[in-house]
């Protein structure tokens, strides 16, 4: 197993669903070419951009294995969320990527029945950890969505003990303090990719080498615009690039975060299909007026065309 931390912008895939609902495999190849024209090298599939837990066990398999298909041979590293409330499947999830090329996994914590200590966690972890135990393995903490909010320097501390493929965490949480902590444990061991993209910027203050999003998907353009201006420390060049970030976000989330991304990817020629409830997909009209929105953001001037 590899300890390299991981770098630079990862988009968070969405799951593409046919107009019925059901699942649509051969749009994958048509997502994985598009990421790759915009500049991504490494995918994180199947989590909370991927409306996992709206997908049965035997499709989140058919979307993994379509994923690590396409990846195989090239220079795309697949990452694969395995994660959910049963632990059966979840063991069976790990250990399909490990067996079929995946370059790490995560998983997030269950959310009805909650770890209700760090012990109870890293119990639950190492159990998944240990069904690919070749591979890199990342907590997922998004205690927004989960309701598990555990401090995340003991995880590591205990988990670094308990589960030997431990590379560190996707931080999804907007305690920068904490993440700050995280950083220091064991002399910066643990790898900390960001997981919120409308604060990239305060993130990688603190050192983030590695972010995990699901506006990389269509917005890549505009975060390299960031980086580069932090990079060459234009820091009201970089605020900008942030605020856009956030205005983005915000107009879609009116319409319905989830099915209004799907649509803006379809805008770009990678049709995704709708949002499976309890996501809503928008409406016609609320399409009219998302599309003035980025107009009036300046989407198109992040090298994008809209149809």
């Amino acid at each position: 197993m590899s300890n390299r931390h991981l770098q630079g912008l990862i988009p968070a895939t969405h799951t593409p669903f046919n107009d019925d609902g059901s699942l649509n495999l051969q749009t994958v190849e048509k997502q994985a070419a598009h990421l790759a024209a915009n500049g991504a090298d490494t995918v994180f599939i199947g989590g909370s951009t991927g409306e996992s837990h709206s997908l049965t066990h035997e499709e989140r398999i058919k979307l993994a294995t379509r994923w690590l298909e396409i990846a195989k041979g090239s220079s795309l590293r697949v990452i694969v969320h395995v994660g959910g409330n049963c632990l059966e499947d979840v063991k069976a999830l790990s250990a399909h990527a490990g067996k079929n090329g995946a370059h790490a996994i995560s998983a997030l914590a269950p959310c009805y029945f909650k770890p209700q200590n760090v012990d109870a966690l890293v119990d639950w972890c190492a159990a998944i950890a240990a069904s690919a135990p070749a591979l890199p393995f990342y907590f997922y903490d998004i205690p927004v969505l989960t309701g598990v909010n555990l401090p995340m320097v003991d995880f590591l501390e205990k988990g670094s003990a308990r589960i030997p493929n431990l590379a560190g965490i996707k931080y999804t949480s907007l305690d920068l303090v904490q993440y700050q902590q995280c950083r220091l444990v064991q002399n910066g061991r643990f790898d900390l990719p960001w997981g919120v993209d409308e604060t990239l910027i305060s993130a990688m203050a603190l050192g983030a080498t590695s972010a995990v999003g699901s506006t990389y998907n269509f917005a890549m353009p505009l975060y390299k615009a960031l980086l580069d201006a932090v990079k060459r420390g234009d820091s009201a060049a970089a605020l900008e690039a942030q605020t856009r970030s956030l205005r983005l976000v915000m107009a879609l989330a009116r319409h319905g975060y989830m099915g209004s991304a799907k649509a803006l990817m379809g805008w770009l020629g990678v049709p995704l299909g709708p949002a499976r409830l309890p996501n809503k997909t928008p409406t016609a009209s609320q399409l009219t007026t998302l599309r003035a929105e980025l107009e009036e953001i300046g989407y198109c001037e992040w090298g994008h065309k809209l149809p």
